[in-house]
């Protein structure tokens, strides 16, 4: 045990939960739990958006990534940045023509109320499979730093996490997060110069041996292996385009941060920014593992047994006393943001689309009690799924893979709604029915690389919900 190591974890941990915690003054109805009261500036969402779309996943699985190939990864990113284009064009507008607190009011505007508990379901189900496995990554590192069993290591982050963002609701998630952001990226800026100081020659080095085995490529435009080949540069363009579209245009935990801008203008703003962020961070990321690559390779370390153990084991093994727990605790803040940014956006979708529209006479007091209520059940379902989580592979791509099975049918029965008036509410849930089966036979049957898995679910709900159109002939349903 390195007590200063510890110490500052400690501190972090107490921090930030107060933190966290004295926003709840300010909670008074559910605008203000679910939205921030629609008062945040639109650079805090931004940073807030880059700590939901990055997790415990990005900080320890984005390393393995050039550690064992190369900056391939850069070309889904790419991808990001289409797709907010897109966000911001097609979907932010409809966003924006009333008050919504959740993506699939839209869907109930658009098609009726079953279409909107299917698609709300949806979420509930993706989001709670991915976030246990980033629950895992979580249980990863505090079992570097305690050697404490994955149940406790699971259930001592989530408490934390519960804890603020049962109190604080929405504005101390945004507000944590811009926090956790800042530690994290400092954490890994950190982590790098000492890495970079432990191999002579530094980043020159890294280059001249990492160059000829071409872990520095970024561009793959082969077209072998066109479906079954992960980063290439069309399937990471393409696909990245559409899994961000799904996961920024469809899915409450990051389109809750959208809503909570003053006005479409500032919500498309925090939107770009964010990017920018996003794509210095996997730079960041990726450009780590390539140098833990040349440190192992010139020291001759076996790598550890669980590939998402490199980056972790080696700043609690390696980095300075004091310098570890900085950056574990910036580890910690990945998680700790992303948790809370789930346990939000799962009780505005239970709260929203399945409780109020049956009960709608109490007052906000009442519902505020109820989504804080909410908030508690899904950290407990949190923290089951993350114990069935533990053998799904590595943590990163197995988080992605997982959200994209579910992502082609939400985003294609979106498009719907958006690029067709004929299609109605009974078309488009068979469609989006199809499109998940389709995505599931492709995962276990088939070798299509997973950033392909959002085009094809899309693709197949569209083209569905269009051909059941014409059987059904369904009066479209539009609510102003």
């Amino acid at each position: 045990m390195r007590w200063t190591d510890l110490a500052i974890i400690a501190l972090y941990l107490a921090a930030i939960t107060w933190f966290g915690v004295r926003f709840r003054r300010s909670q008074h109805s559910l605008k203000d739990y679910f939205l921030g009261g629609k008062i945040v500036p639109w650079w805090a969402i931004a940073l807030s958006i880059v700590s939901a779309e990055t997790s415990t996943l990005t900080v320890i699985g984005t390393p393995v990534l050039s550690f064992q190939g190369d900056f391939g990864f850069l070309q889904v990113v790419l991808g990001y940045l289409l797709a907010r284009i897109v966000i911001s064009i097609l979907f932010l507008p409809a966003y924006f023509r009333g008050e919504m607190f959740t993506a699939y009011e839209l869907m109930r505007l658009r098609f009726g109320e079953r279409i909107r508990r299917l698609t709300a379901g949806t979420f509930l189900v993706l989001r709670a499979l991915a976030e246990g496995v980033r629950v895992v990554a979580i249980a990863l590192v505090i079992q570097i730093i305690l050697g404490a069993g994955e149940k406790t290591s699971i259930a001592v982050i989530l408490c934390l996490t519960l804890f603020y963002t049962y109190e604080g609701g929405m504005t101390a998630v945004i507000w944590t997060d811009v926090v956790q952001m800042f530690l994290y990226i400092a954490g890994a800026a950190v982590s790098l110069a000492v890495i970079l100081r432990e191999i002579p020659g530094g980043w020159a080095h890294v280059a001249a041996l990492a160059a000829p085995l071409g872990k520095l490529r970024v561009f793959d435009f082969s077209t072998a292996h066109f479906w079954t080949t992960t980063y290439s540069f069309w399937a990471g363009v393409i696909g990245g385009t559409f899994l961000t579209t799904a996961s920024h245009g469809t899915e409450q935990l990051l389109v809750q941060r959208l809503l909570a801008a003053r006005n479409e203008r500032q919500s498309r703003a925090a939107l770009l920014a964010s990017w920018v962020v996003i794509f210095a961070q996997f730079t960041l990321f990726l450009a780590i593992g390539v140098c833990l690559f040349a440190l192992y390779s010139d020291r001759h370390l076996p790598a550890p047994a669980v590939p998402d153990k490199i980056y972790p084991q080696f700043v609690w093994d390696h980095l300075p006393a004091g310098v570890a727990g900085l950056v574990i605790a910036a580890i910690l803040a990945a998680a700790m943001s992303n948790l809370s940014a789930a346990l939000n956006a799962l009780a505005s979708t239970t709260v929203m689309d399945f409780l109020r529209p049956v009960a709608r006479t109490q007052g906000d007091a009442r519902w505020l009690a109820i989504a804080r209520h909410a908030t508690v059940v899904w950290a407990v379902v949190l923290f089951g799924v993350g114990l069935l989580a533990r053998n799904w592979g590595g943590v990163l791509e197995a988080g992605l893979s997982i959200a994209s099975i579910i992502y082609g049918s939400l985003l294609g029965v979106f498009l719907l709604g958006l690029l067709t008036r004929r299609v109605g509410e009974t078309a488009a849930m068979i469609a989006m029915c199809a499109g998940l089966a389709l995505m599931l036979y492709i995962k276990i049957a088939t070798p299509i690389a997973w950033t392909w898995y959002v085009l094809i679910g899309s693709a197949a709900t569209f083209a569905t919900g269009i051909a059941m159109s014409l059987f059904l002939k369904e009066k479209p349903f539009e609510k102003s």
